[in-house]
């Protein structure tokens, strides 16, 4: 009993890992078909990239019917069949049938949340299926057909399907299988891709059988001994077929074969070609299906052509006879399938995002560790032991940095996301309006791409709604009715900066001023600089919409961004002109973990600078340390430069008499500031860690680090600094004035 609960429960595990990846890989798939959808909205007559949307959907509903999950393989199945008819040439994807192809996509994405969320609302179950009904009506009104609801769609096909249309060429396959004894054990289930391979066309001569048993007392009643054959009818090809094995090609040996008389012998020698991309050409005359003059005269009347006028070499091979039409088909199949990448191929592997989590988790207390040895050897003197842990630090810290690229992704999934919002947002307003992305390769940490969807959403619906004008607005101002958002990324002084611009009417500074002054935000009679007018918007609940709309009006959309990235440690910075648009910069670390930091000591205490923002050090005479207690700024090289005293900012006991002060000069974006600290400690690799909740709203500080010597330090945050550095700036010249 023991033992086969120990196996159950191991079924049952292996069965929810296999649903995370299918989930997973859905997802992916879905991110994909939007991405497509909206390039054949451009160009609508690309093949390759209308085989591609194929693709995807049938990859989605083969996977899913591996689980049974019925809605979605019903669903997808006639979504199939309207590509499929794109495909052929009959329908056109564009307008209205593609803003239908992307309601479908989200509507697949919701099945497939409904499935992962558990006790999902009753109100929100019944709007599924109300949204599956219409979506599943206007695919059928697309195929020309009576509407079904979408719980009929989901109904699964038995193993004697209805018959093809006439006209449809239809292969009889010899399909055996036989599944591995680990089977039940990884969560999968024969009788799952029988059910499968049933949709795809109209199965014959089921016969089921076991393997062989074990010997008496190895055998376990969760062993998988499951064997069938099948004759299969149906107009797939080989490759789609073996989709169906694709969750348990581990565990499975199977065998898909044409049955002779079903299939010309030159088309399944077409088949039978080697799973390499090959010119058309050359697929046709190693099939055997060309004689080499016929090809080579093909070539040549190809290339006695203009190159803007030279015909294809298929048509050109069919005017000469020398192939037939169906093999001809079947040679351009074969050579798109070359074209595609083969999954088992990829040099890629999913990793659970944890587990990551983990290794860097580690890789930070070995930082720590080694650390303190080097510290540990340069005190007690020890030349060897510091050379031998010298050279483990250098290790460490390539580890460090590979372990860190693991977290790196490229931003460019995020922004590709925007070109359905920005789609649909500005078909919504009736605005022509055009996203340009620049930038996308540069990486960032995961995490922190995570976090930046939601802000970054609400800055390009605000360009979208508040920024840029109405087409005959645009033509009144002399601007093109085509408007331009841009959002383009980079790395700048340690710093990753995300910038979401438009060409549009930019901010309205009176009305803000006003809308300010109105909830007493604003002094009366102070002369607010741009930069202080700009910084309103993003307090709660403040807004200039005249009225509520389903993108904007009721004031949370900014403040959510400004809390959003200061969670992130990062600041925002607000340009605009009238009548020229408005640019928003976002400037954020690269990662959340690890980081190179410079130690300064302020009396007692010791900070962490961030190294990528340390400009230089400067150490200050004594004269020009008692000039400091006059002024806020110090002459650098005839460059005004503004301080701010860690001492002073942080109520630090003050340092001794004689103590030399020096200046850290350290720069965020565009603007410069110098930190007057007691020591420079030099630099050390630095482990952040989150401070807890209580210091939460502590600001100037952005974590802590545990020291080589057991201590804790703090690491400052620069952009506070400068951000406070400036207000006192302002204060002062204001009480001058």
């Amino acid at each position: 009993m023991t033992r086969q609960t120990g196996a159950t429960a191991a079924m049952d595990t292996a069965l929810l890992e296999a649903r995370e990846t299918f989930f997973a890989e859905s997802r992916e798939l879905l991110e994909s078909m939007e991405d497509i959808l909206l390039r054949l909205e451009e160009d609508p007559g690309d093949e390759e990239t209308l085989n591609a949307l194929f693709r995807v959907a049938h990859t989605i509903k083969g996977s899913a019917g591996l689980f049974d999950l019925h809605r979605i393989v019903g669903f997808t199945h006639i979504l199939e069949s309207v590509l499929d008819r794109a495909r052929a040439g009959q329908l056109l994807i564009e307008g209205e049938i593609t803003a239908l192809l992307l309601r479908c996509r989200d509507h697949i994405a919701t099945l497939i949340d409904e499935i992962v969320i558990d006790d999902l609302p009753l109100e929100r179950q019944q709007f599924s299926c109300a949204n599956g009904d219409a979506l599943t009506a206007g695919l059928m009104a697309a195929l020309g057909a009576p509407a079904a609801t979408d719980t009929q769609a989901a109904a699964p096909r038995g193993l004697t399907t209805e018959k093809p249309a006439e006209g449809t060429r239809m292969t009889r396959w010899q399909i055996r299988a036989g599944f591995g004894r680990d089977t039940f054990r990884h969560g999968m289930d024969p009788v799952a891709v029988m059910r499968f391979l049933a949709t795809l066309g109209e199965a014959h001569a089921i016969e089921a059988g076991l393997a062989p048993l074990p010997e008496r007392g190895e055998y376990d009643p969760e062993d998988c001994l499951t064997r069938f054959s099948v004759m299969l009818d149906s107009d797939c090809s080989r490759e789609e077929l073996e989709a169906a094995f694709d969750f348990v090609r581990d565990d499975c040996e199977f065998a898909i074969e044409a049955m002779p008389g079903q299939l010309d012998a030159d088309i399944q020698r077409i088949h039978d070609l080697p799973d390499v991309a090959l010119p058309l050409g050359e697929i046709l005359l190693q099939s055997g299906n060309v004689v080499p003059e016929a090809l080579a005269a093909g070539l040549a009347l190809q290339f006695g052509q203009p190159p803007d006028s030279r015909p294809q070499l298929g048509q050109i091979l069919l005017k000469n006879d020398a192939v037939s039409e169906p093999v001809l088909g079947a040679a351009l199949a074969r050579q798109q399938h070359g074209r595609e990448p083969i999954a088992h191929e990829s040099s890629f592997i999913r990793v659970r995002a944890d587990k990551l989590d983990r290794l860097i988790n580690l890789v930070g207390e070995l930082v720590v560790g080694c650390a303190g040895v080097t510290l540990r050897a340069q005190r007690n003197g020890d030349g060897d032991l510091y050379e031998s842990a010298e050279s483990l630090s250098s290790l460490v810290e390539l580890i460090r940095d590979d372990a860190m690229q693991l977290r790196m992704v490229p931003i460019a999934d995020t922004f590709r996301r925007f070109n359905r919002v920005v789609r649909d947002t500005s078909h919504e307003l009736g605005k022509q309006i055009v996203l340009q992305i620049e930038g996308a390769d540069n990486e960032l940490d995961k995490s922190m791409v995570e976090k930046l969807t939601d802000p970054l959403t609400h800055l390009v619906r605000n360009a979208i709604d508040h920024g840029i004008e109405h087409p005959d607005q645009r033509a009144a101002a002399g601007k093109p009715a085509e408007g331009h958002l841009k959002l383009s990324a980079r790395h700048e002084s340690g710093c990753f900066v995300i910038e979401v611009s438009d060409d549009g009417a930019g901010l309205n500074r009176e009305r803000i001023l006003a809308k300010a002054l109105e909830r007493g935000l604003a002094q009366v009679g102070r002369d607010y600089s741009d930069a202080e007018v700009w910084q309103f918007i993003f307090e709660p609940g403040f807004s200039t919409a005249s009225a509520l709309t389903n993108l904007s009006g009721r004031g949370v959309g900014m403040d959510v961004v400004r809390r959003s990235i200061q969670s992130l440690r990062g600041s925002i910075e607000v340009e605009s002109r009238a009548g020229a648009g408005t640019r928003i910069t976002l400037r954020m670390p690269l990662t959340l973990a690890i980081i190179d930091g410079f130690i300064v000591g302020v009396g007692r205490a010791q900070y962490v600078v961030p190294l990528d923002m340390v400009v230089e050090c400067v150490e200050l005479t004594l004269g020009e340390q008692s000039a400091l207690h006059q002024r806020h700024y110090i002459n650098l090289r005839g460059e005004v430069l503004p301080f701010v005293r860690l001492r002073d900012a942080f109520d630090l006991q003050p340092a001794e008499s004689d103590a030399r002060e020096s200046v850290v000069v350290v720069q965020f974006g565009k603007q410069r500031v110098g930190l007057v600290v007691d020591a420079l400690l030099g630099e050390f690799q630095t482990v952040i860690r989150p401070l807890s909740r209580l210091f939460q709203r502590l600001r100037c500080i952005a974590g802590s680090t545990i020291l080589g010597t057991g201590e804790v330090a703090l690491i400052l945050d620069v952009a506070a600094l400068i951000e406070r550095s400036s207000r006192d700036e302002q204060t002062q010249l204001a009480t001058l004035i």
